[in-house]
């Protein structure tokens, strides 16, 4: 089966892998540009939690400005000076700070959930579904689905990425570990909105 050069480049620009695994992947998928993009994704989020584990300390601060109305920084980091002066790692701030203008999250990830918070959540719906009828053990079955999904909707990295439903923001991010090779942390997000105080 003949595999295009063209086909070979657009997949190694889209996962940021060498024209030879771009290639194999290809020939692996019998040709199927799509199939082969997914194998090369899901290798590059193996590869990208690996990278997860080293310290990120350079990076960028993007601001955005929706409409005059809606004010948003992000602190985003990576590992090497030259990684953030990429047009790839600015534009991923940049979208990060467009999806926070969008959808207004309160925490980065679900470890930064306050123990509180979260135990109060709980509480309140246990005793709804206990309220509801059901017994207590199965009540508190039910919750944990119910919590876990309460908070991935105010959890940045559990969103849904605004431009690409289909991808979380969490997963939008290790797509660029891999491509970039480097570790990449969203630090810090601050969102002011005209005539809403906190």
């Amino acid at each position: 089966m003949a595999i295009s050069i063209d086909e070979i480049k657009k997949l190694k620009d889209l996962t940021g892998v060498g024209l030879t695994d771009a290639k194999t992947a290809l020939v692996e998928a019998e040709g199927d540009f799509d199939k082969a993009l997914e194998a090369m994704r899901k290798k590059g989020l193996t590869k990208a939690e690996k990278r997860g584990e080293r310290e990120a300390l350079q990076g960028l601060v993007d601001a955005y400005v929706h409409s005059g109305r809606i004010g948003v920084v992000v602190e985003v980091n990576c590992e090497t000076d030259f990684v953030a002066r990429t047009d790839d790692f600015k534009a991923l701030v940049h979208d990060i700070a467009l999806h926070v203008s969008a959808t207004n999250p309160e925490y980065i990830s679900l470890e930064d959930v306050p123990a509180e918070v979260s135990e109060a959540k709980k509480a309140e719906l246990v005793e709804t579904a206990t309220a509801s009828g059901k017994p207590k053990e199965i009540a508190e079955k039910m919750v944990d689905g119910q919590l876990k999904k309460y908070f991935a909707e105010k959890t940045l990295l559990e969103q849904p990425f605004i431009k690409n439903p289909d991808i979380s923001v969490g997963e939008l991010v290790k797509e660029h570990i891999s491509k970039l090779g480097e570790n990449i942390v969203v630090r810090q997000f601050r969102r002011i909105e005209l005539g809403v105080s906190e």
